[in-house]
């Protein structure tokens, strides 16, 4: 792939991993991009996985051919686009490497060595000369690990973004960037949205046309539409207004009461309703929707005193990512001593800016008249 006429792509594509970073379940694949810009000096942008060392070195030797790279900048040490720094080495011993000082740290802890007489450690506004290309480094720290230092090639105007901007899924698979941009960014950045919205500060005063990102595809059109999705995330604002309504049931009725509120918010002409089973469906998918849109319903039973364990682990998972500004509404059932209420309360007590509706459902054991009603109420109020 011509990204410029000195800047190619050298990545490759991954189809054999089912669950990326050991959780988040990527039917598509994986994409581990690298870029090699050619002028009087050669740069390499960050490796690929171990498993395509090879594939990825033969890519390097289709642009390259004879030719020997004088800097391998690794701008981000996650092993998926670093595992494959020791047989680069190997093969280009001469090759200088390029990263911040956090990064050989890491580097030494990974694989036992930091190739320290090889070492060019740059910081912030260090920039590089490589003829025509001069590149400004971008440090983006917690974005989403503290060694993260991004590139600008002024010349090309070219971002590379590391993990910004990036997605789940192959380069030759067809399919909706913001849908798996959108779990990628909350699956695995949405802790740090200060720490993007400081790199989106950075990245507004510089003159980008093209940004390369470690994963998915090279954006190089409507930059706004992307740079637009990332501020509306990092700042933990809804994205569309809709409601998702997220259940776990252990014998049906939990289940059935929260299918009658979808239905119910479909009448009454909620803009967009959403519903998801927590025992099983992708939690990935549903902590995207929850920030997705501007309302959330739980609904869950009482379980052993406390809620059922799928809905803890997808609470925690949104309170650990900074869930906020937004309206809930609470579905609790209990046959006995219902307190799933009071405890998904509790569980966002540390939340900013969360809005519960004033009506709060009780079943006990099932649906019946009075629980109905509710229902009803809890529908007209978000729907207000």
């Amino acid at each position: 792939m011509t990204i410029t006429e000195d800047i190619k792509y050298v990545g490759v594509n991954d189809h054999d991993i089912d669950l990326f970073e050991g959780q988040h379940q990527v039917e598509n694949g994986m994409a581990y991009n690298s870029y090699v810009i050619t002028d009087d000096k050669i740069a390499i942008f960050d490796t690929v996985d171990a498993h395509f060392s090879e594939e990825w070195l033969a890519n390097i030797k289709n642009v390259l051919d004879d030719a020997k790279p004088d800097y391998l900048i690794i701008q981000h040490m996650e092993p998926d686009h670093s595992a494959s720094i020791g047989i680069f080495m190997e093969n280009y011993p001469d090759t200088t490497i390029v990263a911040s000082a956090k990064a050989f740290t890491i580097m030494k802890q990974f694989f036992g060595c930091d190739y320290a007489e090889h070492q060019l450690v740059v910081k912030e506004k260090d920039t590089l000369e490589l003829g025509k290309h001069t590149l400004t480094f971008v440090a983006a720290p917690m974005v989403h690990w503290p060694e993260v230092i991004m590139t600008y090639d002024s010349y090309a105007k070219v971002f590379f973004s590391a993990d910004a901007f990036g997605k789940f899924g192959a380069l030759d698979v067809e399919e909706d960037w913001a849908c798996e941009a959108r779990r990628y960014y909350f699956g695995i950045v949405g802790k740090y949205g200060a720490q993007v919205q400081a790199l989106l500060k950075k990245a507004a005063g510089l003159d980008i046309q093209t940004i390369c990102p470690l994963h998915g595809p090279v954006l190089n059109e409507n930059l706004d539409f992307y740079l637009n999705l990332y501020q509306t995330w990092s700042a933990y604002e809804p994205e569309d207004k809709g409601v998702l309504i997220a259940y776990t049931s252990v014998y049906g009725n939990t289940k059935k009461a929260a299918e009658l509120l979808a239905q119910m918010l479909v009448d009454k002409g909620c803009e967009k309703v959403a519903i998801t089973d927590l025992a099983r469906d992708d939690i990935a998918e549903a902590v995207e929707d929850a920030f997705r849109y501007d309302r959330l319903v739980l609904a869950t039973t009482t379980y052993n005193g406390d809620v059922f364990p799928f809905m803890r682990e997808f609470i925690e998972s949104l309170t650990e990512r900074n869930y906020q500004k937004r309206t809930i509404g609470l579905i609790e059932n209990g046959s006995w001593a219902a307190t799933a209420a009071k405890v998904m309360r509790q569980l966002f007590e540390k939340s900013k800016e969360i809005t519960f509706t004033e009506t709060t459902v009780k079943i006990m054991s099932a649906l019946n008249e009075e629980s109905t009603t509710q229902l009803e109420n809890l529908a007209e109020e978000l729907c207000k």
